[in-house]
């Protein structure tokens, strides 16, 4: 890896990339169309190969000086959709400014199709460069990275973004006291942080395939989990994604996702996630919030804040598909009547 120089952080923040991508098969779960999820996976190895370019690389970073790259922010745009196969054009546009605590980018991505170039993605991204701290010290972190390097995920935020009501903080904490963190008590978690609430949560032990630098979820571990949520939701409400396909040949569509991490979450910690519903516009999409929190010495903290934005489209044939509102089944579901599927 080329020593971390001024010349070297000067490309980073100044200089503009380009990489061809492909999406992964495995986002291709209903016909050929790649989910949101792996359209974020794009972007963020865009970011990964900005840094590569500049010659500091993400294992160099971590090797050699003991910094963890972590995507915190990432708020992405899908314009057009990708299918299996398709070859991605992705810039990455460096977006840091004098006094910023975390590195930013702005990514757009192209797709040709039918002989036209489409843009298809456009999303924000903001990189913290965490200090190691769960191996022996990597010596003095370099001036010229200095500025963007933490010691703790979320350390950057001038104010945390905490939604955790008075009320809802002080009602968990007081169960957890009084039955000293059984898993009953745990389980009033849940029930505190929904009560009242147009949503679904659920408890989820932390697994290390969702995590790196050996002891943390990263941003990819969170783009599952918002995947995830919207299955276990929909699931609740009575219109899983299997009952929507075979009753009407409906799939869920994501224009736009924004992930933001406040704080770490660590391995083999139980995380509650919950999975709000804000707002229906015009029976065409439907806004989101996912709240990941951490019960740690007692206390309940929040880690993570994103929204996601879904339609529905119908199948039309192998290839096509198009936009539909929601019949009233969906609006209840999604209003909190729950139905039997």
């Amino acid at each position: 890896m080329t020593a971390v120089t001024e010349t070297a952080v000067k490309a980073l923040v100044s200089t503009p990339t380009s990489v061809t991508l492909r999406p992964r098969y495995e986002g291709s779960n209903i016909c050929t169309w790649i989910g949101f999820k792996h359209v974020n996976y794009l972007v963020e190895e865009a970011v990964l190969e900005h840094f590569r370019q500049a010659g500091l690389s993400a294992r160099g970073l971590y090797e050699t000086y003991g910094l963890g790259l972590d995507i915190v922010d990432l708020d992405t745009r899908i314009l057009h959709a990708f299918h299996m196969d398709d070859e991605a054009r992705a810039e990455v546009e460096p977006h840091t400014k004098d006094g910023d605590a975390t590195l930013g980018f702005k990514v757009t991505v192209f797709v040709d199709r039918d002989g036209e170039t489409h843009k298809a993605v456009t999303s924000k991204v903001r990189v913290s460069l965490r200090i190691d701290t769960y191996l022996e010290a990597a010596g003095e972190v370099p001036a010229e990275v200095a500025p963007y390097t933490v010691e703790r995920l979320g350390a950057d935020l001038a104010e945390s973004p905490d939604v955790i009501p008075a009320e809802v903080k002080a009602a968990v904490e007081t169960a957890l006291a009084a039955d000293d963190a059984t898993e009953g008590a745990r389980d009033k978690v849940l029930a505190a942080l929904t009560d009242g609430q147009n949503a679904f949560g659920w408890k989820w032990r932390i697994g290390y395939p969702y995590c790196h630098f050996t002891e943390r979820i990263q941003m990819s571990g969170y783009l599952r989990q918002m995947e995830e949520a919207k299955d276990l939701f929909v699931a609740d409400r009575g219109i899983s994604i299997k009952t929507l396909l075979d009753d009407y040949k409906w799939i869920p569509v994501v224009p736009h996702s924004k992930i933001r991490i406040v704080d770490e979450a660590l391995m083999e910690e139980d995380l509650y996630t919950v999975y709000t519903v804000e707002d229906v516009f015009k029976d065409f999409t439907y806004t989101s919030r996912m709240d990941c929190y951490v019960v740690r010495d007692g206390k309940l903290l929040l880690v993570e804040t994103g929204k996601i934005v879904h339609g529905y489209a119908v199948i039309e044939n192998r290839r096509d598909w198009s936009l539909v509102t929601f019949d009233q089944r969906v609006l209840d579901a999604l209003g909190g009547e729950v139905r039997q599927a």
